[in-house]
Order: structure tokens, then sequence, then C-alpha cells
């Protein structure tokens, strides 16, 4: 990345690295692990070329009429058709750029996650429907209250890359004992428990005094899991939905490389901020 003798973000016109089909113009930030671009998600999926991530996480914005950096609500409430077509296409187009063994991510609420299973399936093969406990859910009319966001887990055919990851008990916080009665098997958990695909121990709502931006982004924790799941050091993450960049530094954390996009330019300056901190040291080229 160029920086002007203030030492101020600046951005390069032009990209020759060996994720895109072919030279890249447009507006990109340069770290030593990688790159983050400014540009419609779908353009840039499409120009990405084939087979070449190892974990593509999504996490677009849900259509719910929120505001994301200079856009408006209106930005984000598109009819329901309109935003199907959208997705489809980000979604076939991930497909393809993902490598065979390699593992997508989706990260929706459940009433547009059943929809577009149906796409990824006709692609990929299905491995989990994370359920991501939801704290704060309110109640509609002839609805049940919503308790968790949805993470659809598909790799390209066997995943080439799996750990099972495992979790602390979960412990009272006065007396200090397991919350659950694990019986005769308890002795065999000292160690933690595997992970399932039940995640009640992370809030997918970041308090405000611990966000980087005014929209919401998930936590590092989750964005971990996916990373310690389906990562490989060496290997290449893209996210075309970047936010405020939570996926690009736990990749860079794991020794992967990343391959960062999203729409704002506002939230470049955010990505710069937090990759170039004392504590996630990815320097700048």
């Amino acid at each position: 990345m160029v920086k002007d003798r203030a030492g101020r973000m600046m951005i390069i016109p032009q990209s020759r690295k060996r994720w895109w089909k072919r030279p890249y113009f447009g507006r990109i930030l340069r770290f030593s692990c990688g790159e983050v671009t400014c540009d419609d998600a779908l353009d840039f999926l499409n120009s990405v070329r084939d087979e070449c991530a190892d974990i593509i996480f999504l996490d677009p914005p849900f259509n719910l009429g929120k505001r994301y950096g200079d856009r408006t609500p209106k930005d984000d409430r598109l009819d329901d058709e309109a935003y199907m077509k959208y997705m489809t296409a980000v979604l076939w187009r991930a497909c393809a750029v993902l490598k065979p063994g390699g593992a997508v991510y989706l990260y929706h609420i459940p009433k547009w996650a059943i929809r577009f299973a149906a796409i990824l399936d006709k692609e990929l093969t299905f491995r989990h429907w994370i359920a991501v406990s939801m704290k704060n859910g309110s109640s509609r009319a002839r609805h049940l209250i919503p308790a968790h966001y949805a993470l659809l887990y598909y790799t390209k055919g066997e995943p080439s890359h799996f750990t099972l990851p495992q979790i602390p008990i979960a412990k009272c916080r006065r007396c200090g004992e397991s919350v659950k009665d694990y019986g005769g098997y308890k002795r065999f958990l000292r160690n933690g428990l595997n992970l399932s695909d039940l995640w009640e121990d992370m809030s997918p709502v970041r308090h405000r005094q611990f966000k980087h931006r005014r929209a919401n982004e998930l936590p590092v924790k989750l964005l971990g899991r996916v990373v310690q799941i389906s990562g490989v050091p060496g290997g290449v993450l893209i996210d075309p939905f970047a936010g405020a960049g939570t996926s690009l530094i736990v990749a860079a954390q794991a020794g992967m490389r990343f391959v960062g996009n999203d729409k704002e330019e506002s939230f470049l300056n955010v990505i710069h901020t937090r990759l170039t901190t004392r504590r996630q040291p990815f320097a700048p080229q």
C-alpha cells in the first residue's frame, strides 16, 4: 500500500496478484498478507480467478433497511425478487471461485438462508446449518421469537481441511460447577467439548463500545472458528462483503492470505486502521 508523507492511507490503482483473472484496476489497499478493494461484491468476484479460494466467507447486507456507511436504508431494501437475483449471482460466482475441497460459509437470517441453501445445494456439498444464538430477538405478530442466525457451511466435494475445535465446558459464575450434567462422561471432557452446530457461547451483535463502525460487525470468536475449522496456513480467504475486516484479521493471524472487498470506501479506512495497529501488525506494502 502507498502512503503519503504524513503516513495516511493511500490507494494503489492496479494489481497483478495471482488471485486476479487479469490485472485488476480499481481502488486497492495492499498489505503483506493480502489486498482489499472497494467495489461491488459481484463485480469483485467476477474479477477473481476460478478455484483460487480455500475459504469464502459471505456476510452480505440482510436487506432489512439498515444503514451501511454512506448508503441510505433504501439501498438495503430491495424488493425480494431483485435481492434474490443479485445474491444468486453472487453465490454462483462464489462456487466457481472456490477450490475443490474448499469451504463456503454464508451468514444470514433463516428466511434467506433457506432459499440460498437451495442454490448452494446445486454446486456444493452441504456440511452444516450452524445456529448462532441471538440474545435479543423481538417478537412479531404470528411469529415465534427469533433466536438464531444461520451460518451455512458448504464444501466443494469432501473438505481438504477440517479441524474439529474443542470449547470449554460452560460453568456457573457463582459456584464454578458445569451448568450441564454430563453424567459418567464428564471425565472425558477435561480438555473441553467437541464443537457442535449450535453456538451459544457468543453474541453475534457486538456491543457498541467494541465496534469499529456504526453498523454491526461479527465477533472475532465466530470468524476464528470458521478459520480454525477450514483454514490452512498459506491458503486464501476471500470476503466480498468485508465490512470492518474481522475475517481478514483472523485469516492473517492464522497465517492465511486474504482478498477482501467492500462497497463502502469508508470501511477501507476502518480495515486499514485495524490491520496496521500494534495488535495486528500486518504491514502495508
